[in-house]
């Protein structure tokens, strides 16, 4: 049975029961405990602990989960991926565990031509938490297993919890029996190698406080009402109804196996543990990718971005130490494609974005492979010249954490170049980082944002928005929060004042919440009560559950009772620059589609009064002409005077009008859509934009940068803030003419000519500060002091030499000191407070036992320095100049030792 029909079965079957189908959610959600969802249930947060009401009594999906805590570990063991499918029923307060084990059991045993899977139930065997008697009951009841295959177990096994504060409660799961071939007797308790789990039904009755574990919490109670998650992995039910033996022979993980054996000199399941490892690493990972990437995330340097960078780089490091040496994650990303479409189609429709970013990435690590050779050869190098033929855990760690070199290849280049590595100071390194990373990550987890006291008016509606036709409103206090407490008044004086944060509900309001890049409007609300006249400044607007908008308030006369009708007032000033900056960014955004291309996405913005910042997939820097044509662009729309239209319609319509929508945003049925200038932007938005495009005023576009790899920015100025801008350049430039008596149109030529005469005479103050020194360098060679069994020159130099001018003085001199036994240490003062520094040794020195590597050292232990060399030529380089003649006294304090 594929996968796809799996997905189907299970979908089908729990809307037949009444189940309402729930679409995945993205991998991303606003959640501050998850990197990625890595649970069926994580969506249905909020109704598990009463925070909100859900819209159904139960429900079924298909979630997209991703688990990386133990990246390294994949491909080693064949159960576990980093993407899976977990197909899940839930219920809200309706069927408890009676309802579940019925639903389960029935769909795992009906013969497939009625629409079940067809496991032989002699086969299958459930655990349950250790004193849920219940549980027992229901399964010799309900699907008649015999005690003995029925199993207790601990916490540890049977307790489920996201591993933080929130709901949990004891489960019971199922597993299916593989036979004797797979190991021993006895359960899942014997061996969970051939006893394997293919669904934990979670009794959802109890909210989890702090812990450490999995075994150390405390309950802190019931929940609202008993509540259903159930959990099915799909890959692990494909891999058993498919026959094979485990989840990367599956129909949607092995086509991505075959594709990397058709290319690489050796195969898989060849006898060769390793190669077989990272065969499955290239399929695991680069399915997550596809994911992660299809979801709106690009690779970075931390957070997501971090963990799909190191996939993706996980990937072509497996592909190259398999022996292949050409490009391949194009070719992977199609196969996933192929595979995975059917299930997950904007796999198909948004393959082109997808692709291009993981080919990007390709590219730019194979420059880092490149690099990383080269810093290793600098590494083996040293490693060699001290003697030694292990190459340091530091040198490997530093190779892997700063420049992205794996370690595998750095082993396998070590043992190229005749030299071993010190793995085990390298996984301590390693490890140390590990460590640290997960005590920052315990540091920022903490329990789910507590929303109950909110609830009630969750559940009584949405906020009416009427700040799409008007900035003022009568409207009714229907909540008023103080540090989010509900309270029935707030008045202006102490109380208030000492309070973090005031907040009040609306149940209208012409004042924006902060969504879509946009900020937040400004204003007031205010009021007459029975106390008289009651003013508030609305300083933020956010929204709870996505419906209802929280004024965040100052209170500055008066006092606001619950019920009180008020007038909300949005600041017009500030409106109107904020729909300047929101159109704007639309203007923006259709500009560089038109000029780079259907390619250059958007990928995040933000706009507040007279200013938008918009970031956009895009694989370079933009070059001088395309940032000018696209602000060409932009103010030709903005002097067009297109007229700006705004309508809802049904999601689908509006994609098929081919309205642009941000990737990873989940969008509801209905859609508001902007229009400006027909077909010249049109874009998905619940942001407030002007009437027409002039109103925006010029756009003046500050410059481009990189905010990560394969993602753009662009920052502009809108309206008078667009203006003020070009002004105060145009005063810069006609300063400048002024200065160099040249017309504004001039100014360009001639500081481009006083820049390249600037850099000749550096360049000739250079020529001659070196002649000066070299000239001071052959007098000190001529007074060479004998120091020990050496003649010594130990010169302190004119301040501006750099650490390369040295180095050539340190030889000029040393060949002036002819054959006997001479050191040479030359220092100065160099630029940007550092303080260079060169000793040389003459063979007949070296003889007498004088290194210039250890004199070296004696010169930097008195100018903060640090250096090294060989027994001829070292160098280095501090930052206390003023232990320069200190350092030189301190060197023929050595040698006269010596």
């Amino acid at each position: 049975m594929q996968t796809h029909e799996i997905r189907k079965r299970f979908l089908d079957h729990f809307v037949k029961a009444g189940h309402a189908e729930v679409p995945s959610a993205s991998v991303i959600l606003d959640d501050p405990n998850l990197l990625f969802v890595n649970a069926g249930m994580v969506q249905f947060v909020p109704f598990f602990l009463g925070a909100r009401t859900p819209p159904w009594d139960r429900a079924v999906s298909v979630q997209k989960c991703i688990r990386t805590p133990d990246i390294d570990e994949v491909g080693i063991t064949t159960r576990h991926n980093t993407f899976f499918q977990m197909a899940g029923n839930f219920s809200f307060g309706d069927y408890f565990k009676r309802g579940a084990i019925e639903f389960a059991w029935t769909l795992l045993t009906n013969p497939q031509d009625q629409g079940g899977y067809g496991f032989d139930p002699e086969k299958l065997w459930a655990t349950v938490y250790l004193d849920d008697d219940e549980a027992i009951a229901l399964w010799q009841e309900v699907a008649g297993l015999p005690l003995e295959r029925i199993q207790r177990r601990g916490k540890a096994d049977n307790y489920w919890s996201m591993g933080i504060p929130g709901p949990c409660g004891p489960s019971s799961e199922i597993y299916v029996d593989r036979g004797p071939e797979y190991g021993v007797d006895g359960g899942p308790e014997a061996n969970e190698d051939r006893y394997i789990e293919i669904w934990n039904l979670v009794f959802m009755q109890n909210e989890r406080g702090e812990g450490t574990s999995k075994e150390d919490f405390e309950i802190l109670g019931p929940l609202p009402r008993q509540n259903i998650d159930t959990g099915m992995g799909v890959e692990r039910v494909a891999c058993l109804l498919q026959g094979v033996d485990n989840v990367y022979e599956t129909d949607l993980v092995r086509p991505v196996i075959d594709l990397v054996a058709s290319i690489a000199p050796r195969g898989y399941g060849a006898g060769n543990h390793d190669d077989d490892v990272r065969y499955r690493v290239i399929a695991d990972h680069v399915r997550t990718a596809a994911i992660i990437i299809g979801d709106g995330i690009s690779p970075g340097n931390d957070g997501r971005g971090y963990v799909l960078r190191r996939l993706l780089r996980r990937v072509i490091r497996s592909a190259k130490l398999l022996g292949i040496d050409t490009p391949i994650v194009g070719d992977l990303m199609a196969c996933v494609r192929d595979a995975m479409g059917p299930s997950y189609p904007e796999l198909v429709t948004d393959f082109d974005r997808i692709q291009r970013i993981a080919v990007a990435e390709e590219t730019a690590f194979n420059r880092t492979l490149t690099s990383g050779s080269k810093l290793f050869s600098d590494a083996a190098g040293a490693t060699r010249t001290a003697g030694s033929s292990v190459l340091s855990g530091t040198d490997a760690f530093t190779l892997h954490d700063t420049y992205g070199f794996p370690i595998e290849l750095t082993l396998e280049m070590a043992a190229e170049s005749g030299l071993s590595v010190d793995e085990e100071g390298f996984r301590g390194l390693m490890a140390e980082q590990r460590q640290r990373a997960k005590a920052d990550a315990a540091a920022r987890k903490h329990a789910h944002a507590d929303l109950s006291a909110y609830r009630e008016l969750v559940d009584a509606g949405p906020t009416e928005f009427t700040g799409f036709d008007e900035l003022t409103s009568e409207a009714r206090i229907l909540g008023i929060f103080v540090d989010g407490r509900r309270v029935p008044v707030v008045a202006h004086g102490a109380e208030a004042q000492a309070a973090d944060r005031i907040e009040l509900v609306l149940d209208r309001t012409p004042l924006y919440a902060e969504s879509g890049g946009q900020i937040a409007d400004t204003g007031t609300i205010s009021g007459t009560g029975a106390s008289g006249a009651a003013r508030a400044a609305v300083a933020d607007v956010q929204k709870i559950a996505k419906t209802i908008w929280v004024h965040r308030v100052t209170v500055e006369s008066g006092e606001f009772v619950e019920g009180d009708t008020v007038t909300a007032a949005v600041d017009a000033k500030w409106r109107h620059g904020a729909t300047q900056g929101h159109s704007g960014t639309h203007m923006v955004h259709a500009a560089l589609r038109q000029v780079l291309g259907p390619n250059a996405v958007q990928a995040g913005s933000l706009n507040r009064p007279g200013y938008l910042r918009f970031d956009f997939n895009w694989q370079g820097a933009l070059s001088d002409d395309q940032k000018t044509r696209i602000e060409e662009v932009t103010n030709e729309a903005v002097e067009a005077d297109f007229a700006v239209n705004t309508f809802n319609t049904e999601l689908e319509t509006a994609k098929a009008m081919g309205a642009m929508a941000l990737f990873g945003e989940n969008y509801p049925d209905e859609v508001r859509v902007v229009e400006i200038g027909g077909p010249f932007s049109i874009e998905l938005c619940g942001g407030t934009h002007v009437h027409n495009s002039a109103q925006i005023g010029p756009v003046t576009i500050l410059g481009e940068s990189s905010v990560g790899s394969g993602v753009r920015r662009v920052e502009a100025y809108v309206g008078l803030d667009s203006f003020k801008y070009l002004a105060k350049e145009r005063a810069l430039m006609a300063g400048l003419a002024s200065s160099l008596k040249v017309s504004s149109d001039e100014v360009p030529a001639r500081v481009a000519n006083l820049v390249e005469r600037l850099r000749a005479a550096e360049k000739e103050l250079d020529r001659a500060r070196l002649a000066s020194a070299r000239a001071a360098a052959g007098n000190a060679a001529a007074g060479a002091e004998s120091v020990g069994r050496v003649r010594l020159v130990a010169q302190r130099m004119a301040g501006g030499i750099s650490a390369a001018d040295l180095r050539s003085l340190v030889g000029d001199v040393r060949g002036k000191l002819g054959s006997d036994p001479a050191v040479v240490a030359l220092i100065a003062e160099g630029e940007n407070d550092t303080v260079p520094y060169v000793v040389a040794v003459n063979p007949a020195a070296q003889d007498l036992g004088v290194s210039a590597n250890d004199l070296v050292k004696v010169l930097g232990s008195a100018v903060n320095g640090r250096g090294g060399g060989k027994a001829d030529l070292a160098q280095g380089s501090g930052s206390g100049a003023s232990g320069i003649d200190a350092a030189l006294a301190a060197v023929r304090a050595e040698l006269g030792r010596s």
